[in-house]
């Protein structure tokens, strides 16, 4: 495996990225990986590591670039979360669109990167950002999956729900039955939504699990059976979507 620490220029600053892929046999399928709230991190590295042993070229943001370097949720204190909500809180989909545009100039000079076939995963916060990317580049983003998304509908303009008839892709989502951030009326809300644009799209829902429950190091939420099961489902999005050729119509 090829792996890269290093910093994508963005509108607004130096955005430091993981970069992973296989040693031999690309060009390869690009995955877009968006972070969940509490940071970049080893975990995630892991998990993009993952994605990349089946023969993909990944790439995991800093999203907090703006602010922060190498914020990492350590402890849940109070502090430590008001910390993590506030850097949230700098995030939307304006933000989304620079850093995206930013990690497709990336890919596209890079001869390891097939920039044609390019898909992209977003945990927890990140769910809503898949869709801004999706909404924002449709034409070069062939497949998003939403991995217990947070904030999936709300009353703000932007929100996932609105913009689903932008989004064109393939669209997969998991989400937790246990999950005060994406509560079943949400979900609802959203699949309206995604069935009324006719975008093309699957709402899975995972019994018994709480949000969070990917990933590894989450101490009493991380449910193995679970979180083998959505990697069963992201890497079938993958081949469907950044693998076979697509199909044309005269």
């Amino acid at each position: 495996m090829i792996e890269q620490h290093l910093d994508i220029p963005t509108a607004d600053g130096a955005m430091n990225t993981f970069v992973v892929h296989p040693e031999e046999g690309g060009p390869f399928p690009v995955v877009l990986f968006y972070m969940d709230a509490p940071g970049k991190r080893e975990e995630l590295h892991d998990m993009a590591r993952r994605i990349a042993a089946v023969g993909y070229f990944v790439v995991l943001p800093n999203l907090y670039y703006r602010s922060s370097r190498d914020f990492r949720l350590a402890e849940r204190t109070e502090a430590a979360m008001a910390h993590m909500f506030a850097l949230m809180a700098t995030l939307d989909a304006a933000t989304t669109e620079c850093d995206t545009r930013a990690l497709l100039r990336h890919v596209d000079a890079q001869p390891q990167a097939d920039a044609a076939r390019i898909g992209a995963v977003g945990y927890c916060m990140s769910g809503p950002f898949v869709m801004w990317a999706a909404a924002a580049y449709p034409e070069r983003i062939r497949c998003i999956a939403s991995i217990h998304g947070a904030n999936m509908a709300t009353d703000q303009p932007d929100s996932p729900h609105r913009i689903a008839p932008k989004v064109r892709c393939e669209s997969y989502f998991a989400c937790a039955e246990i999950d005060k951030w994406a509560p079943p009326a949400d979900i609802e809300k959203l699949q309206a939504a995604l069935h009324e644009a006719g975008t093309p799209h699957r709402i899975e829902w995972f019994p018994g699990v709480e949000h969070g429950f990917v990933f590894p190091l989450r101490a009493g939420i991380y449910d193995r059976d679970a979180a083998e099961r959505h990697w069963e489902r992201l890497f079938s999005l993958f081949e469907r979507t950044l693998r076979r050729e697509r199909t044309t119509t005269a």
